[in-house]
């Protein structure tokens, strides 16, 4: 007999009587999906842009994206925030970035409703919704929607992805990782892979394994039972890590430089009908050099950044292939609405000679060309974090003018494709209906029949503000629901509106041209200024790239537009207009616990990300570490925190106490004990004390002198004549006894260099107090309980 079932809040439906036989049993609902109801399978590409893909035009192989735009649409007209956390959180949630509080990535948060990191809770997650119709839930790679001050063991684990709707998680959480040491999080725990870069370990086909295990996982199980996968790659982000066989396939294919690239790519568009046939290619950008004026090595250097790109891409088309196989092979493709989409356009980060680690560009560190060339073997290995120069951003999207940060096109349109065979009767069809990231959400329940919920967990829900585009789907010529758009992003703002578009360009339409960089703060006299004269209009109904500004015949037009940009503004939390760049990184922002003098670690823990860890730059420090060293001696680190790309490390090798610093992989600074290190119980330390005064404008910390002790007393002293100025890293973390990810002193030890003695407890003191006379004396366990009953 068929149970009775009843749903959360209605009234019990069976009988409770005084015994079994005159009872009448009934069951909590189990939420189930629709019969028949669709997989839905989200692949967000990472700063791809939209001459990147083969079906948008490029020259690159992405065979299997191309095969599901074959087998579905291409949207040509999709648009994204021009960043990665802010587009995430609205293809997530279907609300516009400020809406999320996600003006800029979580590391850039601040205190005003638009812009502090944590996505409110009345803004459902797809996840969320799915979930309560009887949806698994999934999602893996790169996540970056957690306030990164929570992102510890600590907590709060509610922005997490368990905490936002996903059952199961597999990834990582800020917003890059190294793609062979990546900084994995298994649910809301950290793991480790399961092998090595020497073994063959990367980090895409990682995530597709366990892609295809969690759908597997449950299908066994569930056959019926529909799921929901958030996949994520860390391509086409900084570091450009592919084998180098996936690189080699294309030697000598980009040595005719980036403007030939946007030639090709520009005829192919119009060949593939993916741009107007009237369209015409934007200008070359004033900020990218011109590729017949180079010399030759810095020819080779560029056209090689670009062969790894290109490879790196083909592998991961590659891999997403192989879930996509997966998919055909248990007999669930063609019942899944699949959409594909990168988070903004090519990314600039590496800078006009591109860069061998992308942690300069957050520390405005200058290139060193030099050091650049002598790299370019190694390209795409292990060893470095790797970006390429930004003419090849430029020409990555084609036909559109700059590019990731900025809300011209180039940073904000992107390649989109969605394919479902059992939904969709057109096949390999172009669709060019305005769209924005926050239509992903509406155009999902729409297809899937779901009525968007007004509470989640007790939690009345917003209004969604995204609009469907299932009418496109096989109707070309349906109208376009989305009407009016804005963009804002580090001050650089613009606004669709029913075929036109306002663009206030910040600090101008290049660099050069403004005579300031990236970064350069809005007054409130500069504001009015540009708001005066900085705007520019185009008619996209006949300039797709935006190349003709109608400001001086559109004078009404443009007007009224901006204060419609004033009016979304005020309507979704866009104020104040922060134009800082990276230097709003470092401001104050709260924190789990406050902020002390002296922290207190444990070996066996997990890695203490760099905002929930203490400020260790630009200031006085000591760390202590109590271990004991066993007979013949040990080895290993026993603190670390950064990697490949910057960091420092206190470990012990040949013997001897040794103190190593990483300045953004340019170079690499050792300070040795005189003496052998000894066996048994001790307290190994050092302190770092500034010599003089950073300079963050020209990428300069403090210099320092380092000071190594063994049980308070001084066994080596040595000079670091410059650090890192502001940020050892997005990935960098604190970890005892290891030194986790991609190794910091890679010339002396691969990772992860577990320390082979014991390490008991360590000690951070920013307090800026020497060690006392007293602490020298005391022996090395009651010296360190000493220094911590302090905290």
């Amino acid at each position: 007999m068929p149970l009775t079932e009843y749903e959360p809040g209605q009234a019990f439906p069976g009988v409770i009587g005084r015994t079994f036989d005159v009872s009448k049993p009934a069951w909590p609902a189990t939420p189930q999906a629709k019969p028949g109801a669709p997989n839905v399978l989200f692949i967000v590409l990472d700063d791809t842009g939209f001459g990147h893909l083969g079906c948008f035009g490029s020259p690159i192989n992405t065979p299997n994206l191309d095969a599901l735009a074959a087998d579905g649409l291409r949207f040509n007209n999709m648009h994204t925030t021009a960043l990665c956390s802010p587009s995430r959180s609205c293809m997530i949630t279907g609300r516009n970035h400020h809406s999320n509080a996600m003006a800029c990535i979580t590391e850039g948060s601040e205190g005003y409703p638009g812009a502090n990191g944590q996505i409110p809770m009345e803004n459902g997650f797809l996840s969320e919704i799915l979930l309560q119709n009887g949806y698994n839930t999934y999602a893996l790679g790169k996540w970056h929607l957690t306030p990164a001050e929570t992102a510890s063991a600590a907590g709060p684990y509610d922005r997490w992805p368990l905490g936002r709707g996903f059952e199961r998680y597999y990834g990582f959480l800020g917003g890059d990782t190294h793609q062979y040491y990546p900084e994995l999080v298994r649910d809301n725990s950290q793991t480790e892979p399961e092998t090595t870069p020497e073994e063959g370990y990367h980090l895409t086909p990682d995530l597709v394994a366990r892609a295809k295990a969690m759908i597997a996982d449950a299908k066994q199980v569930a056959p019926d039972k529909p799921f929901f996968m958030y996949f994520c790659t860390g391509a086409m982000h900084a570091p450009h890590h592919v084998p180098k066989e996936w690189a080699d396939k294309y030697k000598g294919k980009f040595d005719d430089g980036w403007d030939a690239y946007r030639e090709k790519t520009f005829a192919q568009q119009k060949k593939l009908g993916i741009v107007p046939k009237d369209t015409v290619l934007s200008r070359h950008d004033p900020d990218v050099q011109d590729w017949s004026k180079l010399p030759a090595d810095e020819r080779r250097l560029y056209a090689r950044m670009m062969e790894v790109f290109a490879g790196y891409l083909e592998h991961t088309d590659h891999h997403i292939g192989e879930l996509i196989a997966f998919l055909k092979e248990m007999g669930e493709y063609e019942n899944t609405l699949i959409m594909v989409i990168s988070d903004n356009g090519a990314s600039a980060e590496g800078g006009p000679t591109g860069s061998v680690n992308e942690g300069k560009f957050f520390n405005n560190v200058p290139e060193n060309l030099e050091q650049n060339l002598a790299a370019i073997d190694d390209l795409g290995g292990p060893k470095y974090f790797n970006h390429y120069a930004w003419g090849w951003t430029h020409a990555g999207n084609t036909p559109f003018r700059r590019w990731k940060r900025e809300t011209y096109r180039g940073g904000t349109a992107d390649p989109f494709i969605v394919t479902w065979p059992k939904g969709i009767k057109a096949k390999g069809e172009i669709r060019s209906q305005y769209a924005h990231a926050i239509d992903m959400v509406p155009t999902v329940l729409d297809c899937l029949g779901i009525t968007p919920p007004t509470s989640i967990r007790g939690v009345t829900q917003s209004p969604i503000q995204g609009f469907s585009l299932k009418s496109s789907f096989d109707d070309a010529k349906a109208p376009a629901m989305h009407i009016t758009q804005y963009f804002e992003m580090f001050g650089h703002r613009s606004l669709y509106h029913d075929g036109w578009r306002a663009v206030c360009p910040w600090p101008g339409q290049s660099f050069v041209e403004s005579g300031l960089g990236f970064g350069a703060p809005i007054t409130y006299d500069k504001l009015t200024e540009l708001d005066a004269k900085g705007w520019e209009i185009y008619d996209l109904t006949s300039d797709f790239a935006e190349t003709n500004d109608l400001a001086a015949k559109e004078r009404d037009r443009l007007i009224a537009m901006i204060g419609m940009w004033y009016v979304e503004a005020g309507k979704y939390d866009v104020l104040p207009i922060d134009s800082r760049g990276t230097l709003r990184f470092a401001d104050e922002r709260p924190q789990v616990a406050p902020r002390r003098k002296k922290y207190r670690y444990y070996p066996g823990t997990q890695v203490v990300p760099l905002l929930a860890a203490p400020t260790l730059v630009n200031v006085t420090h000591s760390i202590s570490v109590h271990a004991s060293v066993p007979k013949g001696g040990a080895e290993g680190a026993l603190f670390s925190m950064g990697g490949c790309d910057g960091g420092f490390v206190l470990y012990v090798k040949d013997g001897k106490l040794t103190y190593g610093y990483n300045y953004c992989a340019d170079a690499r600074y050792k300070v040795i004990a005189d003496s052998a290190v000894p066996e048994g119980d001790h307290v190994f330390s050092f302190e770092f004390k500034p010599t003089g005064k950073p300079d963050l404008a020209k990428g300069k910390g403090v210099p320092a002198t380092i000071t190594l002790y063994v049980d308070g007393k001084s066994v080596g002293k040595g000079d670091l004549p410059v650090t890192i100025p502001m940020s050892l890293g997005l990935a960098a973390g604190v970890c005892i006894g290891a030194d986790a990810g991609s190794p910091i002193m890679d010339d002396e030890y691969p990772s992860p260099f577990r320390f082979t003695g014991v390490v008991k407890k360590a000690l951070i003191d920013v307090s800026g107090d020497e060690m006392s006379d007293a602490d020298k004396k005391v022996t090395a366990e009651a010296y360190l309980k000493a220094a911590m009953a302090r905290q």
